[in-house]
């Protein structure tokens, strides 16, 4: 695929360069932010999209990151929109279904289960709804925030759930502790404008698809990371910012790693762990076939999930 080419379909991820583009590249460029600052070493904003299959692939990265850089990085998630409607008809994408084959390309292209499947079975219309849900969610709780969206990329990419249907994010939304009545109200109230201002910031940055990233110091200092990529140019953009910061040990040991992320991919747990890939996977089944952990499998790879969770 050429990447180069302005009018793929934004659910096409290019897999050669990390990317799902939105509809309407934006020709802004992104200087410095008026975002203010919090009293973390530095600041990473990151632009996604729920249904964004290139931003399941980067889930290894980051969660790496909170890892390894946490106590020094505040970690800002900022939606995008990257699919309003199916009025976008490119690059042979004229229907859901379209999309079916591309998103198993994927999965085996990331190591990430990803069952294409869905766009068959229960296609999403838009995936502004469970970005306003997850705006809804931030009102109430950052932190649960973050485990919903978790949620309700694992509902999309493994279980092939319409996470654009509410009942859908509902129970995403009790699966973390959110309080389901008072989402649904802001989903219907306050969280449309904050999705709307998220647009908007993307927009103002030049974000032209996901997953984008930036870095940010208090001087105002910034570095962008385009695409999937390896976890070195993560960390390469935090340490050309900030070379003396701390990088912080963890244990790597299973138990404690499923305390942290209650759900591991194969390739996580790898990444994770620095088991190699070639292992982790035996390792895990081994955790399941015990009946301490419980394993999803989809056709295109597998979930591990910590049962005591």
């Amino acid at each position: 695929m050429n990447h180069e080419t302005k009018k793929s379909h934004p659910l096409i991820c290019d897999i050669e360069t990390g990317m799902c583009q939105t509809p309407e590249e934006n020709s802004h460029t992104a200087t410095q932010s008026n975002i203010k600052s919090s009293a973390k070493s530095l600041k990473l904003i990151y632009f996604t999209d729920p249904i964004c299959s290139s931003c399941w692939g980067i889930e290894p990265q980051l969660r790496k990151l909170k890892l390894e850089y946490g106590d020094a990085i505040e970690i800002e998630y900022r939606m995008g929109g990257l699919l309003p409607d199916w009025n976008y008809n490119s690059g042979g994408i004229s229907k859901p279904a379209d999309v079916a084959h591309h998103w198993d390309e994927v999965s085996i292209h990331y190591d990430m289960p990803i069952d294409g499947d869905l766009w068959l079975e229960d296609p999403l219309d838009s995936s502004y709804p469970p970005s306003i849900a997850f705006k809804a969610a931030q009102l109430q709780d950052k932190e649960k925030a973050y485990w919903f969206m978790r949620e309700i990329r694992e509902m999309v990419f493994l279980k092939k759930k319409n996470i654009a249907k509410w009942k859908h994010l509902a129970t995403a939304a009790k699966n973390v502790g959110l309080d389901v009545e008072q989402l649904k109200m802001d989903y219907e109230g306050n969280a449309k404008k904050l999705f709307e201002e998220d647009l908007h910031t993307a927009q103002s940055f030049g974000v032209r698809g996901f997953p984008t990233v930036f870095i940010q110091d208090d001087a105002g200092n910034q570095e962008m990371v385009y695409g999937a990529r390896p976890y070195a140019l993560y960390e390469a953009a935090i340490l050309t910012l900030h070379p003396d910061i701390e990088k912080s040990e963890y244990n790597k040991n299973w138990q404690t790693l499923f305390l942290k992320y209650p759900s591991l991919t194969a390739k996580e747990f790898s990444v994770l762990s620095g088991v190699p890939r070639v292992e982790s996977e035996k390792v895990l089944d081994g955790l399941s076939n015990e009946g301490t952990l419980e394993k999803l499998s989809t056709k295109n790879g597998a979930v591990w999930i910590n049962k005591k969770q």
